[in-house]
């Protein structure tokens, strides 16, 4: 590619070939290019050049090179040429008739450089005739590249950026659980049992709770009482039941004790074929396969007891190993762990940090202050007292990000990777800032690390747009009211979903009354492009020259002059 500096300059509306007469004369109507004006897409302006040459135009021995040359402020940019020859001319090129001329089509790309956006396409001519070079003057077939989606790079600082979230919990439901064995067709409480380590440290969880009515809560015990399933159905039922009904008489004596207050929900199951399955499943029984093929294939108690029961060889097994375990109640106690209000956690902060969690930490940084100050206070003492947790770093690259401070932003976001290299959020940071800076390879790399982050669609959404993928954008974007998300539905046409979004973007920017003027130039809304671009330019003097050479506003001179002045 050639890249040259080049001043532009008016062009005729029709060009003469010189230097021979027998070549008739190419004009900017022999070229329709489309898009026109050309669009900037996914760091890339396509063009296609459909040429059209009349009759009498192109002589029988004349080769014709025609290259598109995109010039603007700052330099050229050369686009792939297509030769034409007449047809004395042995080759292979397209054949353009002297009696009835011909056509053909041309496919570029010019990669986006700045400065493009205010820009002229050329087609500019190698001729030869009889195998004599031939001057021809260049044919200008279009101006401008509407460059709407290079404000990605502004639309992405007002987004959704990734926080690593706290997992602070305010309340959080505990269970403690002991077991009370029976003896073969027996319901009394036995005092080995009672003694039992198990059935001790239920009791003692209860004494904690009633020490720690403040941190603790009781909300209720459970008791599920058992039989095995062998024997009679009814025998087994009374069993279960009367064994249920003294575990809830000793639950309730040891509250009373205790003088907690607490319901005490009591169930049976007269025949524990599920924990009888369990078990089995467990076990290291020689014939287990026999029995759980016997289970599967009888559903009625009776018939399972005695098809096991015929099992000679592991009967015996079951009744030393197994039936004994299933002649039980469940004692379990449903409590709450109450940690510190919101109140408290800021005092405890205030007096003495190092007495909070990390997540008491982070709640308070991420929940209880809108203050950003406060907010990076807290995480750096966060940092110093938990140092291994790359959350903290993460979101204190977070509101550098929001500061507009990148370079902070990244050293922030490096160090949470440096501690947890897969962690999604500063990875979907970084990638938001490699958009920012016009690198797409490496948004994509870090993006598609970050799918368990928080805005990670929505980054995903301004990754397409990057791409020029515009409807995959808008549907990533489907949820978003936001800068970025406007711009995509505004690239894909879709005018009334982009005049919602904007609508919507509770802080809107100068960035948001930008687009808005643009969506204003292309749904020919005057008044609002005039309101919209006076309200960008007011919070942001740099849109000012933008719009002074936006192909958007072309049909507008007047109204962008005014403005701008």
């Amino acid at each position: 590619m050639k890249k040259n500096v080049y001043v532009l300059v008016p062009a005729a509306a029709a060009v003469l070939l010189s230097g021979c007469s027998k070549f008739g004369n190419f004009t900017s109507d022999m070229f329709n290019v489309t898009p026109t004006p050309l669009e900037y897409v996914g760091g890339e302006v396509p063009a296609t050049i459909s040429a059209n040459i009349p009759s009498k135009v192109f002589p029988k021995k004349g080769i014709v090179t025609c290259t598109p040359v995109l010039r603007y402020n700052g330099g050229e940019s050369t686009g792939e040429g297509k030769t034409f020859q007449g047809e004395k001319i042995q080759g292979n090129n397209t054949v353009i008739s002297y009696k009835n001329g011909g056509a053909s089509t041309m496919k570029l790309s010019f990669p986006w450089a700045d400065g493009m956006e205010s820009s002229e396409l050329y087609m500019t001519f190698a001729a030869t005739k009889s195998g004599k070079s031939v001057e021809l003057d260049d044919v200008k077939i279009d101006w401008g590249v509407q460059c709407t989606a290079t404000l990605l790079k502004e639309t992405v600082k007002s987004g959704t950026t990734g926080q690593a979230a706290d997992n602070f919990q305010r309340i959080i439901a505990q269970k403690q659980e002991a077991q009370i064995k029976f003896l073969i067709g027996q319901a009394n409480l036995r005092g080995s049992e009672l003694n039992s380590s198990n059935v001790k440290e239920f009791i003692n969880k209860l004494k904690t709770i009633k020490g720690d009515e403040k941190g603790l809560k009781l909300n209720n015990v459970e008791i599920s009482s058992y039989a095995s399933p062998d024997g009679a159905y009814d025998l087994n039922e009374n069993l279960a039941n009367n064994r249920g009904k003294n575990s809830e008489s000793y639950v309730n004596k040891e509250l009373k004790k205790q003088k907690l207050s607490g319901d005490v929900d009591t169930k049976y199951t007269a025949e524990d074929w599920d924990g009888f399955k369990e078990l089995v499943q467990q076990s290291n029984l020689q014939d287990k396969d026999v029995v759980l093929r016997v289970l599967s294939m009888y559903s009625d108690p009776e018939q399972r007891e005695q098809e096991i029961k015929n099992i000679s060889s592991v009967y015996k097994e079951l009744a030393d190993a197994i039936l004994p375990e299933l002649r039980r109640s469940r004692l379990t106690i449903n409590y709450d762990v109450i940690g510190r209000s919101d109140d408290e956690i800021l005092a405890q902060y205030s007096e003495d940090a190092s007495k909070l969690s990390v997540e008491e930490l982070l709640y308070a940084a991420n929940k209880l202050t809108t203050d950003n100050a406060k907010k990076e206070a807290i995480l750096k003492k966060t940092t110093e007292l938990y140092p291994k947790d790359y959350r903290a770093y993460n979101n204190l690259g977070e509101l550098s990000y929001k500061a507009g401070d990148n370079t902070a932003a990244t050293n922030y976001f490096k160090k949470a990777l440096s501690l947890n290299s897969k962690a999604a959020e500063p990875n979907v940071n970084l990638g938001l800032i490699a958009l920012q800076n016009g690198d797409t390879k490496s948004a994509e790399s870090y993006i598609a690390k970050g799918t368990a982050a928080n805005n990670y669609d929505e980054a995903l959404g301004e990754l397409y747009i990057a791409q020029g993928k515009y409807s995959q954008a808008t549907a990533k974007l489907s949820n978003s009211y936001t800068n970025s998300a406007a711009l995509a539905s505004i690239m894909n046409k879709d005018y009334a979903k982009a005049k919602v979004i904007l609508n919507s973007i509770k802080q809107p920017d100068a960035t948001t009354y930008y687009l808005s003027a643009v969506l204003a130039a292309r749904t020919n809304s005057k008044s609002d492009l005039t309101s919209n671009l006076k309200k960008a330019v007011s919070l942001n003097s740099a849109y000012a020259k933008k719009a002074a050479t936006d192909a958007e506003f072309n049909k507008y001179a007047s109204e962008i002059a005014s403005i701008i002045k």
